[in-house]
């Protein structure tokens, strides 16, 4: 059965990833929070970049996309093109970060799930967080 699509929570793989809350003091005053269950902090950019998209080894195609978020496990992308992956695919990744440096970017992310035109990536198990990518997430 698919999860219940809530307007006021986000679902990721089912689980309950964020919820909207709203309290209402005594005095009439309301207060709106979200509370975040992720593991890890997610930056939201707006970030171009190009991609690789690999099956079994070999490559599929290639396209633009942009960086949504980012994290220190991985990203969300949303292809400007009509490519098309599946959890699982590998893709090659190289964009720039809007840093003083313009830092370039160049990762082999695995794709884990797609919602509507969402990518959703996390590192492959040979990618080690980047000096320029882990100063960008504290800045």
């Amino acid at each position: 059965m698919p999860a219940r699509q809530d307007p006021g929570c986000l679902e990721l793989r089912g689980i309950q990833a964020a919820a909207a809350l709203q309290a209402e003091c005594p005095c009439g005053h309301v207060a709106s929070a979200v509370l975040e269950k992720r593991k890890r902090y997610r930056k939201g950019a707006n970030l171009p970049g190009t991609y690789v998209h690999y099956v079994n080894g070999q490559p599929q195609g290639k396209g633009t996309m942009t960086v949504k978020d980012l994290s220190t496990n991985g990203m969300k992308l949303v292809f400007t093109g009509s490519g098309t992956v599946a959890p699982g695919d590998l893709l090659k990744i190289e964009f720039r970060l809007d840093d003083a440096q313009r830092s370039l970017v160049q990762k082999k992310v695995v794709v884990r799930n797609i919602s509507d035109n969402f990518i959703g990536t996390e590192f492959a198990a040979t990618e080690a967080l980047d000096k320029a990518l882990g100063f960008y997430l504290r800045s």
